[in-house]
């Protein structure tokens, strides 16, 4: 049943509902430029109807209005979006900072990376090959020959200081997710506290949100959230977070990898143990990148191997001008010449004989016991449609010392020019002329006979001003697999150099380096054009998120002319209806008095 002040209560939760809307739209206009702040509003419903008597029997009449809750704005999958994309889109920026970095390193634009010093090292062959006997020449290409070993090995460690970069910053992300889940358990304590008597914990939740928006940067993430109003995180199977309990990520012990000369770590759960890979995110980019990084550092290795092998074995059949001229070897092993001019490394340790092992992509090294080492000359014939051809042969044999496998940085490391041709007087070594097979004559240019009256034959080293084998040595450069005759090249150790098994497979040096360059290019590219694609995504979805729970300055200036109208008339009907009661009260029963 009605009361006689029944009126002045409604008119009260009417000032109260509207004091309270004024107070959220307040709240909300003084939150606009508070990051992750969701705008909230009061839900209002009608007061419980009291019953009065009618005509027609039993009727309600309202009763004013109450505040039901007040809510947060959110859209949910909105949320869920912008987690699993922002993943993503964290991936691809880091991926995009690693290949400008990587630009960085193999910048060629302006004359001074890797790819000029290879040109100049190829022009010093060149020069060599038309004036074979001028020292300064000589001079020349062991300079460009460090020149480019030096762009090489910077390239190289540049790399490496990029990979322990990576590894650094990986370390301070772990401690930065760390932190933020300890956050969130925290604030999962706090909600559920607050919400134990029904209410909703909105600016709470809000800052609980902003968190999971910025863990979602480093890594996937799948959020569940409980009857208790707390958060599950779950990532690749794994729940970092699980309502008031949490996983602690940290770096494992590192491990030297002797193979790219860094060290080396994996991410690790500390309760557990396991490791934790995750799928997405800055994580996920650091680790694809350092593998990144490392296969850069797998194509200098094989350019480094190609000159280890092919370019050494190529080296290796020409003549320096420091060894006798004329006759220098006859038949097969009668009178083998063990002069220093030929036969030698130009790359490597000199007492090493490098060779490379596809089957294991590696380069070996065999290392003999230096005073063992005997370079000899022969020939050999072979017999074609024109006639016996007379291929010279370079042997060199010793006692083996050791024998390993060169991978990744240590090919790099072994990648300098021969000590001897550096060494004082060292430049007569550098092989530019070649060696040629003819028929010995005597005194009188009678040819020499054997004791069953065939001919011999001597190998021979051309004049000091010949510069074919710097001909050869040059055009290695630009030569693909099965682009030479097998038969103008000088055998070592019986075996043509090998044209085929070789470190950058079956394009030439030159066409392996622009191929890497322009695969690099090509990524970067890529990458820039995913980035800018995901960044229009998330600038949608984020558009999108703030639509539903963004602060419209226009629509909370309009709500509080609203409240502020609605809190006068209640007052004003307050007031109304407090004069009637007062004119009741103190009037009523006055007349006669």
């Amino acid at each position: 049943m009605r009361s006689t002040f029944s009126g002045l209560n409604t008119m009260v939760r009417g000032v109260f509902a509207n004091q309270l809307s004024l107070d959220t739209v307040g709240h909300n206009i003084t939150n606009a430029s508070t990051e992750g702040y969701s705008r909230q509003a009061v839900n209002q419903v009608a007061a419980r109807a009291l019953e009065v008597s009618t005509v027609n029997g039993v009727g309600l009449v309202g009763n004013g209005v109450e505040a039901l809750n007040i809510q947060r704005a959110r859209n949910i999958y909105a949320d869920k979006q912008f987690w699993a994309e922002t993943s993503t889109h964290e991936y691809y920026k880091n991926q995009q900072v690693n290949y400008d970095k990587l630009e960085v390193i193999f910048d060629d634009s302006d004359q001074t990376g890797i790819k000029d010093a290879m040109a100049a090292f190829y022009k010093s062959w060149d020069a060599l090959s038309t004036q074979a006997s001028v020292d300064s020449n000589r001079v020349t290409v062991i300079e460009k020959g460090n020149i480019f070993i030096d762009k090489v090995k910077t390239a190289a460690s540049q790399l490496q200081e990029q990979i322990t970069a990576q590894y650094d910053d990986m370390r301070i992300h772990i401690n930065t997710i760390n932190d933020i889940n300890t956050r969130i358990v925290e604030l999962n304590k706090n909600i559920m506290s607050a919400e134990a008597t029904g209410s909703s914990a909105n600016d709470l939740r809000d800052q609980r949100d902003l968190l999971v928006d910025d863990l979602s940067k480093y890594m996937n993430l799948n959020v569940y959230e409980d009857g208790k109003g707390m958060y599950t995180l779950v990532s690749n199977g794994i729940t970092m977070v699980n309502g008031i309990n949490k996983l602690t990520l940290e770096m494992s012990d590192p491990y030297t990898n002797l193979d790219y000369g860094v060290n080396d770590y994996s991410i690790m759960i500390k309760e557990s143990g396991v490791e934790y890979v995750p799928l997405n995110g800055s994580l996920r980019a650091q680790m694809d990148t350092i593998a990144e990084d490392k296969s850069y550092i797998d194509t200098l290795a094989d350019m480094a191997g190609f000159m280890l092998t092919t370019f050494n074995s190529m080296h290796q059949q020409g003549v320096g001008i420091d060894g006798t001229d004329g006759d220098i070897g006859s038949y097969s092993n009668a009178n083998p010449y063990t002069g220093p001019s030929y036969g030698i490394n130009f790359f490597g340790d000199d007492n090493t004989n490098y060779s490379w092992d596809a089957a294991n992509h590696c380069v070996v090294a065999s290392e003999m016991i230096s005073s063992t080492i005997v370079r000899s000359l022969s020939y050999n014939v072979e017999s074609s449609n024109t006639g016996d051809i007379y291929t010279p042969e370079v042997n060199i044999s010793g006692q083996l010392k050791t024998k390993s496998e060169l991978v990744g940085i240590r090919i790099i490391n072994a990648m300098n020019v021969n000590e001897r041709i550096t060494a004082p007087g060292g430049t007569s070594l550098v092989a530019a002329r070649t060696l040629s097979v003819e028929k010995a004559v005597d005194g009188n240019g009678a040819y020499i006979k054997d004791a069953n009256g065939r001919d011999t034959y001597v190998v021979k080293a051309n004049g000091s001003g010949d510069g074919t084998n710097a001909v050869n040595v040059k055009s290695l450069f630009n030569l693909a697999a099965g682009d030479i005759s097998t038969s103008a090249i000088v055998k070592i150790n019986g075996a043509v150099v090998d044209m085929d098994n070789r470190s950058i497979y079956d394009i030439s040096l030159n066409a392996y380096y622009t191929s890497a360059m322009s695969h690099l290019g090509t990524d970067a590219n890529s990458v820039d054009k995913k980035e800018s694609a995901q960044d229009d995504l998330i600038t949608q979805i984020v558009n999108w998120r703030s639509s539903t729970s963004g602060v419209d300055w226009n629509e909370e200036l309009t709500n509080m002319i609203m409240f502020q109208k609605g809190y006068s008339a209640c007052s004003r009907c307050l007031t109304t209806m407090d004069e009637m009661l007062d004119k009741l009260i103190n009037s009523t029963g006055t007349v006669g008095r």
